[in-house]
């Protein structure tokens, strides 16, 4: 699999994280993990599913040398025990009841419980990219540019988005901040918060998917600043030029990227 595509992986990896856990609640609510999701995170990971009484268990792939065991329940916790152990602590019989010591097992898990909740989703998330190959060389991010620029020249929308999704993962971009969000365009670009609560924004790239017009702002642009505000807004609507347009946007991202170099977060 080429870079490309393993930064491909990522990014849905990261993005399925995401949705994961958005579905976890609060400790004591009702509120249901999805399983569902979490179970496609567990395949890409290479765990290995087991049923064991009632419950739904994911074991390391074997001479993994990895000992990790998770239950699927709505807490999502790993164990530093045996299958058989975990059994008894999470579905014991009459008979393994009523003994004292295995009493005492049962209700307090403290002792081989590893993490739970969002703290496994995590560590899902983070053996998952573990497993992919992010190195890349400079014809590589040519590349990415190159097909950014085609799909431009042929209106083809998926495929510029994907392109911006790449650069906006290698370059540590963000969605736009509320008050830089415009209907009908997707737009990235770097996000800081000042001390002072105002959102700097900016290098701005922007993609209208209505008219497939890609330019980007190079200026960062405060919160604060009414005047800048009022300028990116003449800018997103077409009165005002912005610093560069088409496939010189590519150009900027491609260069942004051989200048910094990426660390896979």
């Amino acid at each position: 699999m080429g870079f490309k595509q393993e930064l491909l992986k990522k990014i849905q990896i990261d993005r399925l994280t995401e949705k994961i856990l958005a579905t976890i609640g609060p400790s004591g609510t009702e509120q249901k993990v999805d399983k569902g999701l979490f179970r496609v995170l567990l395949e890409m990971a290479e765990y290995r599913h087991h049923r064991e009484r009632d419950l739904e268990l994911y074991l390391p792939q074997e001479g993994s040398g990895k000992t990790h065991i998770l239950v699927l329940d709505n807490d999502l916790p790993f164990y530093k025990t045996t299958v058989s152990d975990i059994a008894m602590r999470k579905s014991p019989t009459v008979k393994e009841m009523v003994n004292i010591r295995n009493a005492i097992k049962i209700l307090n898990d403290s002792d081989v419980v590893v993490s739970k909740k969002a703290d496994s989703v995590k560590t899902v998330q983070y053996e998952c990219i573990s497993r992919l190959n992010l190195s890349f060389s400079a014809e590589e991010i040519e590349a990415i540019a190159a097909d950014g620029a085609g799909s431009m020249d042929h209106g083809y929308a998926d495929g510029v988005q994907e392109c911006l999704d790449l650069f906006a993962e290698l370059l540590g971009y963000q969605s736009a901040p509320k008050a830089f969000k415009v209907d009908h365009h997707r737009i990235i670009g770097a996000v800081f918060q000042k001390e002072t609560g105002e959102i700097v924004f900016g290098p701005i790239v922007c993609y209208n998917l209505i008219h497939n017009r890609l330019f980007a702002v190079l200026s960062a642009i405060g919160t604060f600043d009414r005047i800048k505000m009022e300028w990116y807004q003449e800018v997103m609507n077409g009165a005002e030029k912005p610093s560069l347009t088409g496939a010189e946007v590519f150009q900027f991202l491609k260069d942004e990227v051989k200048s910094r170099g990426y660390s896979p977060s």
